[in-house]
């Protein structure tokens, strides 16, 4: 065949390896806003040229020929690197644009990150940001997240990240509970309280604490076993229940922040530090990729910048 019919076939081409990655006639041609009718001729179009059938078609779904699966593999490359080229020409103009994917645990997404969005959405009117509240750790490159906040002690060696800001966990409760059962003045107290935990396996909750700098000496931490009405898996909901006065809670700052600073809750063990609870860092993080889109790098740069302070109390 010429070079010059070769060259007629770019389009139809692409359109059979969209056809694979979608899966019916339907899919693809709305995936490429074009009729089905258009879909089906391009194909058939294709077929003829090459004197061979590539796609087995049936009332539901479609099954490539060993020639048309053979036909997608050795070309898709050359299409995908083709859409990467022109994305990063689109970057040369400065603006970022496109959609962010993002994977962030259900508490601290609630109460962090989406008053956080506004600001940074009107900043950049051509990103869009697709969140997904989720305390399942997703697998980010397999999953197609373009980013993920993780609050952990490490992240895997295989990804890219980078440290938001430390963070802390404290224990804490309403005046009205206080004001019922009494002010807990060392860790050991809290064994005689209600206390709301995160249940981790079929354990009792055991909290540990460690006296801060600057505090009296201690032989080492603090370990106690804390029983309660109440426990759950996710933190906003635990703040919940000790406001409702049902207990003395363990929490991350982040979750706890907002009903400290209005004198909902009042933080309780000053001269303790609750260790082990949960994670003391917080990062976002990406899959490596040789290419970032401009908007995913704009996001991360706004998120270094809008937690650089941690979460004060």
């Amino acid at each position: 065949m010429d070079t010059q019919n070769i060259e007629g076939l770019w389009t139809h081409l692409h359109w059979l390896t969209v056809l694979a990655e979608q899966g019916t006639y339907t899919a693809a041609a709305a995936r490429l806003g074009v009729s089905k009718a258009a879909m089906s001729q391009r194909i058939a179009e294709l077929e003829r040229v090459a004197g061979v059938q590539l796609v087995q078609r049936t009332t539901r779904s479609v099954r490539f020929t060993e020639a048309g699966q053979r036909l997608v593999e050795n070309t898709r490359p050359q299409y995908d690197q083709i859409a990467t080229s022109f994305a990063t020409v689109r970057e040369l103009a400065g603006v970022a644009r496109g959609l962010v994917r993002v994977t962030a645990p259900v508490a601290f997404a609630r109460q962090q990150l989406i008053p956080r969005m506004a600001e940074f959405l009107r900043a950049n009117p051509q990103v869009s940001v697709q969140l997904e509240a989720s305390d399942r750790l997703s697998s980010i490159a397999t999953e197609g997240f373009d980013l993920a906040l993780r609050h952990s002690a490490q992240v895997p060696e295989t990804h890219v990240a980078w440290k938001l800001c430390e963070t802390r966990s404290v224990i804490a409760a309403t005046r009205a509970y206080i004001k019922r059962r009494g002010m807990p003045e060392t860790p050991a107290d809290l064994a005689a309280h209600d206390c709301l935990f995160y249940p981790r396996g079929m354990n009792a909750g055991i909290w540990s604490f460690e006296r801060k700098a600057g505090r009296k000496p201690s032989a080492g931490p603090v370990t106690v076993t804390v029983n309660g009405p109440f426990s759950a898996n996710n933190s906003e909901v635990l703040r919940d229940a000790a406001l409702d006065d049902l207990g003395v809670a363990l929490l991350p700052d982040f979750t706890a922040q907002a009903a400290i600073r209005s004198g909902r809750l009042i933080a309780l063990l000053p001269e303790w530090r609750p260790v082990g609870g949960f994670a003391d860092q917080l990062y976002v993080v990406r899959p490596y990729a040789p290419h970032v889109p401009r908007a995913v790098a704009v996001f991360v740069t706004y998120l270094r910048q809008a937690f650089a302070e941690g979460f004060s109390l």
